[in-house]
């Protein structure tokens, strides 16, 4: 087994282990995807990772960071994802979309702007999260019970435009100090209801909306969930990989095929922590320990590295983020290096 294994999940094959990881690209207009969002993700199929992922894609409005995300809350947005999704098809790729909402992150500036608190006439909304709580110099508003119902219906139909738009999986963000983790960590959550206080209560959010989604998606479509294994804070709240193992496997148990195993959201990593392949070992516990396929990230840069962590086992997949944007031909770059067969578009033979 190497990088360039194919893998079989459910009905899904994939050529190749790498995948193009999530990332924000503050490009979008009422969350509709764009030009930009066609060329940035349909570059990366021309390269050749076997699976395109897209950003976070918001399932309702008030579910976004910034008014430059994209979501999928509507039929307009619907149909401009249609586009995307077949073009990456042409390219003999496959593509998952990752459904999300921000909870508390949310209500802020472009980047650009440095992400700064929207002001009521720029289009600031109310955000809400698990517990009332300060997110970014934005005070968020505890959801109630009725709220969340509401919210996993918000998803369940997201999850069903996502598949009349075609995307052969979907991915749940369930990490970086979004929603779902500001549900499972206690750092956050403070509530005392049958959604707060027990590890059992923190996680209800996420696996019910897991199975909800389940319900109405096809059998044969692999169903992932993106955690963060560990809240990189010195706290007994802390969400720790124990916690995350644990979780793994009950998501296991509802119908998620694979997790990918990132980390951190509510505060920013100590840098004596970040190092190449400084996640990796989270992926592989999770697998060792459930059983169920994982996925790597974290600064992982180099094919020989890439190639290294399928051969060794420690994962199933590797999520190439930045390196990405460095390199949109990553996959075919990869195949060079290691002395391995890829395909190579036929407009671009020329070069190799």
């Amino acid at each position: 087994m190497n990088l360039f294994s194919p893998i079989h999940i459910r009905n899904l094959t994939l050529k190749n282990r790498i995948v193009l990881s999530p990332m924000q690209q503050y490009s979008a207009k009422n969350g509709i995807p764009g030009s930009w969002h066609l060329v940035h993700l349909g570059s990366r199929a021309v390269g050749g990772a076997g699976l395109i992922l897209t950003e976070c894609t918001a399932v309702s409005e008030e579910g976004l960071a910034t008014l430059s995300d994209v979501g999928i809350w509507n039929d307009e947005q619907k149909n401009a994802w249609k586009n995307i999704v077949n073009f990456v098809h042409e390219q003999d790729a496959k593509i998952g979309i990752q459904l999300w909402h921000a909870g508390g992150k949310g209500s802020l500036k472009h980047p650009n702007e440095r992400m700064k608190p929207l002001a009521p006439e720029e289009g600031a909304w109310t955000v809400k999260s698990s517990s009332a709580h300060e997110f970014n110099g934005v005070f968020a508003e505890e959801l109630t019970v009725d709220e969340i119902q509401k919210l996993k219906t918000k998803f369940v139909k997201a999850a069903l435009r996502a598949i009349e738009a075609g995307f052969d999986t979907i991915e749940l963000h369930a990490g970086h100090g979004y929603l779902f983790h500001q549900f499972y960590s206690a750092v956050i959550n403070k509530r005392q209801d049958e959604y707060g206080g027990s590890f059992e209560n923190r996680i209800r959010f996420l696996v019910e909306t897991v199975q909800e989604i389940r319900k109405v998606i096809p059998a044969e479509m692999p169903l992932f969930v993106r955690v963060s294994a560990v809240d990189y804070i010195e706290s007994n709240e802390a969400w720790t990989l124990e916690d995350s193992i644990r979780l793994s496997e009950i998501l296991k148990e509802n119908g998620v095929d694979f997790i990918t195993a990132s980390g951190g959201g509510f505060t920013n990593v100590n840098k004596n922590k970040v190092f190449p392949g400084y996640q990796v070992p989270f992926a592989k516990a999770i697998k060792e320990q459930t059983g169920v396929l994982t996925g790597a990230v974290g600064m992982i840069t180099e094919p020989e590295q890439a190639n290294d962590i399928i051969a060794n086992g420690d994962a199933d997949l590797v999520i190439i983020a930045r390196e990405h944007l460095r390199d949109p031909y990553f996959t075919i770059h990869s195949a060079k290096a290691l002395g391995a067969e890829t395909e190579i578009p036929w407009q671009y033979k020329r070069a190799y």
